[in-house]
């Protein structure tokens, strides 16, 4: 056995300079990382870490928002949307789904979007409206757009807050949602944010034991978008695995209540307007970005010269029912893959870190990625693995992509190509190869939790809830690897005393 010294604080707090590698190093340029026995005057600070990185938040949203101001009074001319990369569904669709004469979303024009943020839209839209036609001089699309910005800034910084709430021992974990450029890129290019606040919170209520109110928060987070209902199932496999299923099972249920219930009157009075969503899914094509896509372009290259057989990218591409099942049917395999994961590996893995590889493998093998699912990762990942380095790589991935997407866009508006096929694809296929990386090292940490970053400041799993601290249920013996036993090692923090041979 050998003990390693915990890269803390005196009073248990983590130093990013000294506990990780990408900081440490970069802190060589100004000295070095802070000193076990300097002082850190706590004292009666105003900048708290907690503060600097609420700052920071806000900071990368007034970001945002200035990146975004050129398209705000709708009044896109000569492309600019996509010259300025200002682009936003959410002053695209004040028009398009008619919110700027008045139609009340799903009644009077059909959404495609889940019910919460049909909901969302028409509690902003509906009320604009109704005080622009009062006001003629008023640009009611530009007003649209601001109040949405603000709630969706807002459910953004309540997002920071949880990280924040749940890492007290790290807060300068929640500097890489802060700082992420993908926040600042896409904070408000769609309505996400109410997904993945809604989200949050529903996190951090199961965190603090509260199953119902879990579920009731992940419940309409998964009606507004469908991505926090996957979050049940790692939930569901890691209270099997410590005999907790009581509590996962009223989480889940809660859950399914609420979905059911935001879900009906909609789904009971306008039915075609409902199904939108569903239908948009069943029937769209492969979209700019995915794995599918990526694969058609290569299809295409092979099979340029007009020899050979059709590849099957391009054949999928035009079956979209067997491409949708083929999908679901490697999503589903993924899930099944995780859920082996976590009841096989040594120790039981902290929910955040299968919560980050349920959605990342939705993601990797979906026929559609829009610019802005970038979002749903960043809370995951953060809480999963507080690393820099491969997070920013994935970053520059992202901007790359975000980048390349643009010029995608203007050259499909115009109609004459502005950067080669190539670039756009190869900036896909590294988006793509960075998150399935990141999977990677999650995956990697599971199966050797002395890796794992949160594990040396925290005992066994801080988003836990009910399962913190808990033992494996006596069953889980025949599935774990022989000779590996871990009934009594929640409370051992394995960061700290590290076996080796």
């Amino acid at each position: 056995m050998s003990t390693q010294a915990t890269p803390s604080g005196h009073d248990g707090t983590d130093q990013p300079a000294r506990s990780d590698g990408f900081v440490r190093g970069i802190s060589e340029a100004i000295g070095g990382p802070l000193g076990e026995h300097a002082a850190t005057g706590r004292g009666n600070r105003f900048w708290t870490a907690t503060r600097i990185v609420l700052a920071l938040a806000c900071l990368a949203l007034a970001l945002h928002w200035v990146q975004k101001s050129p398209c705000q009074d709708g009044a896109w001319q000569n492309n600019s949307q996509y010259t300025q990369f200002c682009y936003t569904d959410v002053l695209a669709l004040y028009y398009a789904e008619g919110l700027n004469e008045g139609k009340v979303p799903y009644r009077d024009h059909p959404v495609e979007y889940p019910v919460v943020t049909g909901y969302f839209m028409g509690a902003i839209g509906l009320p604009v409206h109704a005080v622009g036609d009062a006001n003629p001089q008023m640009n009611q699309v530009q007003w649209f757009y601001n109040i949405n910005a603000v709630v969706l800034s807002a459910l953004a910084v309540v997002t920071v807050a949880v990280i924040l709430a749940l890492r007290r021992r790290r807060p300068w974990d929640a500097a890489l949602f802060a700082l992420a450029p993908a926040l600042v890129l896409t904070a408000t290019v769609n309505w996400d944010f109410l997904a993945i606040g809604l989200g949050a919170a529903g996190l951090y209520a199961w965190a603090r034991s509260r199953p119902v109110l879990a579920g009731v928060l992940l419940g309409l987070a998964g009606a507004a978008k469908m991505w926090p209902l996957f979050i049940l199932g790692p939930i569901l496999v890691l209270a099997l695995r410590a005999q907790r299923l009581r509590a996962a099972l009223i989480a889940l249920g809660s859950a399914l209540a609420t979905v059911f219930v935001v879900n009906l009157p909609v789904a009971v009075l306008y039915p075609e307007g409902w199904g939108r969503f569903f239908e948009l899914n069943t029937t769209r094509a492969i979209d700019w970005g995915t794995f599918w896509y990526i694969g058609r372009y290569l299809d295409g290259k092979v099979n340029s010269g007009g020899v050979g057989d059709q590849g099957p990218f391009q054949w999928l591409s035009a079956n979209i029912p067997t491409l949708n099942n083929l999908a679901y049917a490697i999503f589903a395999l993924g899930c099944l893959a995780v859920a082996v994961l976590a009841l096989r590996a040594p120790r039981r893995p902290r929910l955040a870190a299968l919560s980050f590889l349920v959605v990342a493998i939705f993601l990797l093998s979906a026929k559609v990625w829009s610019q802005q699912f970038v979002l749903w990762l960043l809370p995951l990942i953060v809480l999963a693995r507080p690393r820099w380095g491969a997070f920013l790589a994935w970053q520059i991935a992202e901007v790359c992509y975000f980048l390349a997407f643009y010029g995608e866009l203007l050259g499909a508006q115009t109609g004459e190509p502005v950067i080669p096929e190539g670039v756009f694809v190869l900036a896909a296929a590294l988006r793509w190869i960075t998150v399935a990386v990141l999977c990677g090292f999650v995956i990697r940490d599971i199966l050797h939790p002395e890796h794992d970053p949160v594990r040396a400041n925290y005992a066994d799993d801080p988003d836990g809830g009910v399962l913190d601290g808990a033992p494996d249920a006596p069953w889980l013996d025949r599935w774990r690897r022989p000779g590996v036993s871990n009934r009594a090692q929640p409370g051992v923090p394995v960061a700290v005393t590290v076996a080796k041979g």
